[in-house]
């Protein structure tokens, strides 16, 4: 009885197609906003994430100054950090697996008769450890270059692309300003990031390098601490800020004149916005799944009366009750589950083609597409059953009088 039901609802459906597109087209917007909504959410924190961790994921980055936003600080001037520190926190704090300083300039690398504009960081190998940094060709630092000052250098590949064109960088020379250095590795390709810009367009040589023959001073800018995975961040954390109150010799009452990032706790409480973000966009437009089921109701107490002659004829030879009542039942559900499926192919077409615009991955979620389905099909049974059941109420007799 039920696959007869379904093919008179299939019926129905096609007499009034245009009535019957028009009751679902409420449905189908609910489902479709609802799935774009989250699949395009969850691509942002997923692309919120890989950007952060492109940086370098278990990391603190320990700047001077008070931080007052993302880069910033307090505009004031404050004492920079010392070689010695970075000793004092590789020995005296567990859980470290590298630290490495950082002095940055900007400066221009030359070869023949080509220059490119980039930025160049002094640090050690640690700075590669920490950020987990993969070399495409060459090696990093040697014991005796970084405890010299050498001028050799490590270059991205955007610098490779750009000066050497096709020949292999590693052992050729190159100038930054007025300084001629080795090229003694290449790092993996890392891309574009939104928080670092171009990531491969950088060059690292030995900190003592860049101090001595670039920013004429010993001071460290940044320090970067790379965390085993193992150990919890936060303890690491406080440790570290204990460390450098004391050799920075601030009292109880002074505040810290340093900042600490923490790379993985920004990127759980960004991912988390995001997600928060996207919980309470989808839910907004869940709400358009309630404007259609209210449709489909409006559609089924129209179709009532138009059919209340024929329900009497159904009923006078014998039909039962709640055979009308599943029979219009099934109806606003065979609608509601078109409009959820319509919706589902318009959501996925359209989220394949918005998210490679917006920089976006893809990501396919089941459960969303599989809720936003049962939920459209539930919309259907709760908004269905009042008309069906006004149906299977009606009076027989009354209803075949009904002009």
């Amino acid at each position: 009885m039920l696959g007869t039901t379904i093919l008179l609802a299939f019926r129905e459906i096609r007499r009034h197609l245009m009535r019957s597109f028009l009751t679902v087209l409420g449905v189908v917007i609910g489902v479709f906003s609802v799935i774009t909504m989250v699949t395009l959410g969850n691509g942002a924190t997923a692309s919120v994430r890989q950007s952060i961790s492109a940086l370098g994921s278990d990391m603190l980055q320990v700047r001077p100054g008070q931080s007052t936003g993302p880069g910033g600080g307090s505009g004031t001037a404050v004492a920079p950090f010392k070689l010695e520190d970075i000793a004092a926190i590789r020995s005296q704090i567990a859980g470290v697996v590298a630290v490495a300083g950082q002095a940055q300039v900007a400066a221009t690398a030359v070869r023949n008769a080509q220059n490119w504009s980039t930025s160049v960081t002094g640090s050690s190998n640690d700075f590669f450890v920490a950020q987990k940094l993969a070399f495409s060709a060459g090696r990093p630092f040697t014991p005796a270059e970084e405890q010299s000052g050498r001028s050799v250098c490590v270059i991205g590949s955007t610098i490779a692309r750009n000066l050497f064109q096709g020949v292999d960088p590693v052992g050729q020379a190159m100038r930054v300003r007025t300084i001629s250095c080795e090229v003694v590795g290449v790092l993996a390709e890392r891309g574009q990031s939104g928080f670092a810009g171009d990531q491969d367009d950088t060059v690292v040589m030995p900190i003592k390098a860049v101090q001595r023959r670039m920013t004429g001073n010993h001071d460290v800018r940044a320090i970067i601490v790379g965390v085993d995975p193992a150990f919890d961040s936060s303890a690491i954390k406080a440790s570290l800020v204990a460390l450098m109150r004391e050799r920075r010799r601030l009292t109880s009452t002074e505040a810290d004149d340093f900042s600490v990032l923490d790379s993985r706790q920004i990127s759980d409480t960004i991912a988390s916005t995001v997600g928060l973000l996207t919980v309470l966009v989808g839910a907004v437009a869940g709400i358009s799944l309630l404007v259609g089921g209210i449709g489909i109701m409006n559609i089924m107490l129209v179709s009532v009366t138009e059919r209340t002659r024929e329900i009497g004829v159904r009923l006078a030879i014998g039909a039962l009750g709640h055979e009308v009542l599943l029979q219009f039942l099934v109806e606003a559900v065979v609608l509601s589950c078109l409009g959820g499926l319509i919706g589902i192919v318009l959501a996925l077409v359209t989220c394949l083609i918005v998210a490679p615009l917006m920089g976006l991955p893809f990501l396919f979620d089941p459960s969303i597409n599989v809720l936003s389905f049962a939920f459209s099909a539930l919309i259907g049974v709760v908004f269905g059953y009042f008309p069906a059941r006004r149906a299977a109420a009606l009076n027989p007799i009354e209803a075949l009088r009904y002009d």
